[in-house]
């Protein structure tokens, strides 16, 4: 008997231990005794309830406890709805606390909306206390007078917290301010002009509201660096000439060509003729033979005529010959 009341008593702690685990496993009771402990009134059964809603009640009441301590007016609600839609309440209340010892009006909506936008709420906040430096990359423009100058310049920025919600980032403010630096040594009439007055760039990018739409605010714009590089004007021309050049090149190319074509032309024309002579030439026997047989031409006048044409080749031989031996440089 004794055995088995035993054994009862031994089953019987290990499923109050079971039960007890199992209780304060579903409740936390530790954490609401934290949260009345440091003021936040909060049920036991809102606890539970925050369980069959999976959410995990540390990342309510932790936060809550937080902004409760530094005199925040935010509700349980709002921070289990900011956390089913997927938010980080933890960030948003620290950036909420250090909003408020800043003195930077900052809702909890708003905040909530920015950080569901993607953005780092807190980091934001900071931004707006500390502003931040941004140095662009190398930026090279072109003065009226053809000389490359580089220019890098730092800009310093303050978040601006009603445009994090749609506001366009770093990157746009970096081309803005790379558009402005080109601008501004373009309108210039040298370079030494830039040279000598690097404020002048500060002043005009400063002055055409960069920051417009973007969430920053930008407070200064300071030349850090400004370097001469490459003649770009000479090299310009440079390939210009180059490009005259070869264009007037072709066009002396196609020119020769066109006359070389134009001599081959002529030549085909002039052996056309040559045939046309032969041919020509090849129609006086027959119509001297046709001549003789009508009466036309008699036989001495044929003898004659043959006559002048031998004596008309002799003397083409004899200026031939002539013409030969008579060379210059030849001796008499």
């Amino acid at each position: 008997m004794m055995d088995t009341g035993l054994i009862s008593i031994l089953f019987l702690v290990i499923v109050v231990i079971i039960a007890l685990s199992v209780f304060f496993t579903f409740v936390p009771v530790m954490l609401w005794v934290a949260a009345l402990a440091s003021g936040v009134r909060i049920s036991i059964i809102t606890l539970v309830a925050m369980r069959l809603r999976r959410v995990i009640p540390s990342r309510i009441v932790n936060p809550m406890i937080k902004a409760t301590k530094a005199g925040l007016d935010v509700s349980v609600n709002q921070l289990e709805s900011h956390f089913l839609a997927g938010g980080n309440v933890d960030r948003v209340v620290n950036a909420l606390i250090a909003a408020h010892r800043a003195n930077i009006h900052l809702e909890f909506e708003r905040a909530a909306a920015i950080d569901l936008a993607g953005r780092d709420v807190l980091q934001a906040v900071q931004m707006s206390v500390n502003p931040r430096v941004i140095e662009t990359p190398t930026v090279s423009a072109v003065a009226k007078d053809g000389i490359e100058v580089k220019v890098i310049a730092r800009v310093t920025v303050r978040a601006n917290i009603d445009r994090l919600v749609g506001g366009a980032g770093e990157e746009t403010i970096i081309a803005r301010v790379g558009e402005g630096i080109v601008t501004t040594v373009g309108s210039s009439n040298s370079h030494k002009d830039v040279l000598e007055n690097p404020d002048m760039i500060s002043r005009t990018v400063l002055g055409k509201g960069l920051d417009a739409g973007t969430a920053f605010e930008i407070l200064s714009i300071d030349i850090a660096d400004v370097d001469v590089g490459k003649n770009i004007g000479a090299h310009l021309q440079t390939e210009q000439a180059e490009a005259d050049k070869r264009i007037a090149q072709a066009k002396a190319e196609e020119r020769r060509a066109m006359a070389v074509a134009q001599e081959q032309e002529m030549k085909a024309k002039v052996v056309e003729m040559k045939a046309k002579v032969v041919e020509s030439e090849s129609q006086v026997p027959l119509a001297m033979a046709e001549a003789l047989r009508d009466g036309k031409l008699g036989v001495m006048d044929y003898m004659n005529l043959q006559n002048i044409e031998a004596d008309t080749q002799m003397r083409s031989s004899l200026g031939r010959t002539g013409d030969t031996g008579n060379k210059p440089g030849d001796e008499s």
